[in-house]
């Protein structure tokens, strides 16, 4: 069980709903810093490759942002970044954030009664002593029909950028 004050502090680099709640439920205390990053740029064939990259350049300039504007806390002899990165591979094609309402509905739409692969990546820098791990983890996620309805009521149709 975690507690409210470990020996180190956390930064999520990320602003994912998702990733605050995971951290959060875990009785940890973490501060959020996003990566300023072109992540369009980043191209990799593999997914695998693809999201570790993503998290590793996150990390990277997060890492370069504290070099500038110095340490969030100095009290504790360490600190955790969490970075991370996932997209879905749909018919052999790496999808990523859609990039609007009308994307996202056709990504969701072609779920429907099908299946894609979630390929997930985490990486963890301390960033006391530099050292970095990470890894990916992917898994195979089948879809009933998915109705209109239930299409139109989803949270990412409203804010396809914050998932």
């Amino acid at each position: 069980m975690a507690t409210k004050n470990p020996s180190f502090n956390i930064i999520l680099g990320s602003s994912s709903k998702a990733r605050k709640q995971i951290l959060a439920e875990m009785g940890y205390e973490f501060t959020i810093m996003t990566a300023d990053i072109d992540e369009k740029s980043i191209r990799r064939e593999k997914p695998e490759d693809l999201v570790v990259t993503l998290a590793e350049a996150k990390a990277d300039a997060i890492v370069q942002r504290l070099l500038t504007d110095g340490p969030l806390k100095a009290d504790a002899s360490t600190t955790l970044l969490i970075t991370a990165d996932t997209v879905v591979v749909y018919r052999g094609t790496i999808r990523e954030k859609p990039t609007s309402e009308k994307e996202a509905r056709e990504f969701v739409k072609g779920y429907s009664g099908s299946h894609a692969a979630v390929v997930g990546s985490v990486v963890v820098t301390n960033l006391v002593t530099g050292k970095r791990y990470g890894g990916w983890e992917s898994a195979e996620v089948y879809f009933l029909e998915i109705p209109d309805e239930v299409i139109d009521n989803l949270e990412i149709l409203v804010k396809p950028n914050t998932i």
